[in-house]
């Protein structure tokens, strides 16, 4: 079987843009080790004709690959599968996840000595639903932020987090690139308490996709409610965390 065979095909009517939902293909045959460290990747004109997109397109997939350090580039030889280790979670090991802190997901890996990561799925801007009017409690009509991404650490995908955020609480879309709650600190909203809720599930065939693992796979469903200090929510987040790679811990006390 050829490379380009073992990356797969596109799912037709797939969501999103199309180098994102290239570079998902590439990262899931990485990830299931249909393509193996060393691996040369075929040509960028090549997947230009087999995906039928542009070459800025395609560049654009690899790119993010590379910076994830998924991908290596070499020169005068082509892009091949890093060549570094990749487990099924970073450094083999899992990540705790201390369930009594309010910590963004940024914070927790850098602590632990991993770099964070986020490809983007969707960054909006909008009036609130009515559901979320009821999380955030806010008028009908008000402005909202929602942002979703799949976030990584050392270039692994760890969860995917659809996040709604009050539009009084940042100035817009642009002031969240890397972490959320590094935005919010610097517009003064950053929250200070949140509710917490967990439940395991099984990955739906689209979830398993933009995580790079098997349908079905287990996962933690987390949602959050965080409040600012006069007590208004300021924040919901939706996540889906791989159960293979997070332990969640908290510290416990007599009342």
């Amino acid at each position: 079987m050829s490379v380009i065979d073992r990356i797969g095909a596109l799912e037709p009517g797939g969501s999103g843009p199309l180098y994102l939902q290239l570079q998902q293909l590439i990262r899931s045959a990485i990830q299931r080790e249909r393509l193996a460290p060393a691996t040369a990747l075929p040509s960028e004109r090549d997947l230009t004709e087999r995906y039928s997109m542009s070459r800025v397109t395609v560049r654009r997939a690899l790119d993010g690959l590379v910076e994830d350090g998924m991908l290596e580039r070499r020169q005068g030889a082509g892009t091949f599968v890093a060549r570094r280790p990749e487990a099924s979670t970073p450094a083999g090991g899992r990540v705790e996840k201390n369930f009594a802190l309010l910590t963004s997901f940024s914070e927790d890996m850098r602590a632990r000595g991993l770099v964070p990561g986020n490809e983007w799925i969707a960054r909006m801007q909008g009036a609130v639903t009515p559901k979320e009017a009821l999380s955030l409690n806010l008028s009908p009509g008000s402005p909202v932020f929602r942002f979703q991404r799949i976030r990584f650490a050392d270039g692994m995908p760890m969860a995917f987090e659809a996040s709604t955020v009050a539009g009084y609480a940042l100035h817009s879309l642009d002031d969240v690139t890397d972490s959320l709650y590094d935005a919010l600190r610097a517009s003064g909203n950053r929250p200070v308490r949140a509710l917490q809720s967990v439940r395991a599930l099984g990955f739906d065939k689209e979830q398993a996709s933009r995580l790079g693992v098997a349908q079905g796979h287990a996962g933690l469903f987390i949602e959050r409610r965080s409040f600012l200090t006069d007590g208004r929510p300021v924040e919901v987040t939706h996540s889906y965390y791989r159960g293979d790679a997070y332990d969640l811990v908290a510290e416990l006390s007599d009342p």
